[in-house]
Order: structure tokens, then C-alpha cells, then sequence
């Protein structure tokens, strides 16, 4: 079944509403420039309050290593989102083999970059959790609400998916997923703006048609 990740939560009232719906993963922005950033005491107070089973992951956008390390144990999360060029991604790596860093990783890297030839070395994805493959602009290296261009992209992500597990995001919406979900065949899928009734509060009732639409889509597979 398609693992679901609602992204940009920002409140204790929309986390519970995803975890109702059935989401698998909830996403806590910390890129200072996001209109869904939130600081490391709200996160913490609202993890206190999810149960044990559902993924808190943590999206940084070039951020030094020391504040993805310390904002990630200061507030309980379970797995750290970054850009797959990030230059601390191997640090981290070896620190959660250490088992002093965040026990799961997830590379976000834009379905361009794919088309540029991205590459995973065989030593990097075992310890990867799952890739994630989202759209940008020259603003925006992610949470645009644009999709990316499904079409020229589904090969490369059937590639990528066969070396490590695959996230779909970039302008999801309940109407769409299911779509998404068929195509690409992905391990999960990642949503934030598709469910929003503004950015940072989400809608419930895009939430709950979101979280069953992907799953409804992943069952047929």
C-alpha cells in the first residue's frame, strides 16, 4: 500500500487530522524562507502528541549539518529530508550508522536533476530510507504546487526506483494522486500545498481525499 507523508504541518490540530486520515509521515519545515517553517519548540510539542507509528520527518534546505543534527534531536523526529547535493549527507549517513544521527534519510532531488543525469552509488542507497523526487523553480527548491513534467520523468523514476525506494511529490492534489500513483508506482507520495486551505493550514477534508485517494491507487497495483 502507497505510504502517504503530508508535508508543511504546522499545528497540532492539522497533524492530528493527517494521522486520522491515515497518513503514514508527517513533514515539519524548518527552511526559514517557507511560508510552513516552524521552530523547534512548536514541532517538539506537536510530536509529543503522535503516535509512536507515524514518521515525523524534518525538511531542511541548506542547513548547516550541526542545526539538521541538533533540531532533529531537540524535537523528536524520526527522519531528516534533504537536498540530495547537500554536502552533509555522507556525514549524516555515518553518523546514523553510528547510531547518533536521525535512524532514517531521505535525499530530495528534483525531477531536473534527474533529466541531468543523477546518479545514487551503490554505497549511499543502502542507507538511504527513500528518495524523494519533487519539482522546483529558481526560487523554490521545493513546495512549488507545480507537477513536473510526469511524462519525460516516468522513466527515469522506474530507474531510480529499482536501486532504492521511490517518494513522488510536485503539485499533488486529491485529484491527482491517484494518477501520480498508477504511473510511477512508487514506494509514497508527498504532499503540502495540495491540501492547504492557505499555506500552512491544511484543509480536512483535502487531507482525509488525498490520504484516500493515494491509497485507494496503491491497492491496484
Amino acid at each position: 500500500m502507497t505510504w502517504v507523508k503530508i508535508c508543511g504541518i504546522t499545528n497540532l490540530e492539522d497533524a492530528q487530522v493527517a494521522v486520522d486520515a491515515g497518513a503514514d509521515a508527517l513533514g515539519f519545515v524548518f527552511y526559514e524562507k517557507s511560508p510552513r517553517r516552524v521552530d523547534v519548540e512548536t514541532v517538539r510539542e506537536i510530536v509529543t502528541k503522535l503516535p509512536e507509528t507515524i514518521e515525523k520527518v524534518g525538511v531542511f534546505v541548506d542547513e548547516p549539518l550541526a542545526n539538521v543534527r541538533d533540531n532533529t534531536l531537540n524535537t523528536g523526529l524520526t527522519a531528516v529530508q534533504l537536498s540530495a547535493k547537500h554536502p552533509g549527507l555522507s556525514d549524516l549517513i555515518d553518523q546514523r550508522k553510528r547510531s547518533v544521527g536521525p535512524s532514517k534519510l531521505i535525499p530530495a532531488v528534483s525531477a531536473e536533476e534527474l533529466g541531468d543525469g543523477f546518479m545514487i552509488l551503490d554505497e549511499l542507497r543502502k542507507s538511504l530510507y527513500a528518495i524523494l523526487v519533487d519539482s522546483k523553480t529558481a526560487l523554490q527548491p521545493g513546495g512549488t504546487g507545480r507537477t513536473f513534467d510526469w511524462e519525460e520523468a516516468k522513466g527515469m523514476i522506474a530507474s531510480l526506483g529499482l536501486m532504492c525506494p521511490t517518494i513522488v511529490a510536485g503539485g499533488l492534489t486529491p485529484e491527482n494522486v491517484g494518477e501520480a500513483v498508477r504511473m510511477f508506482q512508487p514506494f509514497g507520495v508527498d504532499v503540502s500545498s495540495g491540501t492547504e486551505s492557505r499555506p500552512g493550514k491544511k484543509d480536512p477534508a483535502k487531507v482525509r481525499a488525498f490520504v484516500k485517494a493515494a491509497k485507494e491507487a496503491g491497492k491496484r497495483q
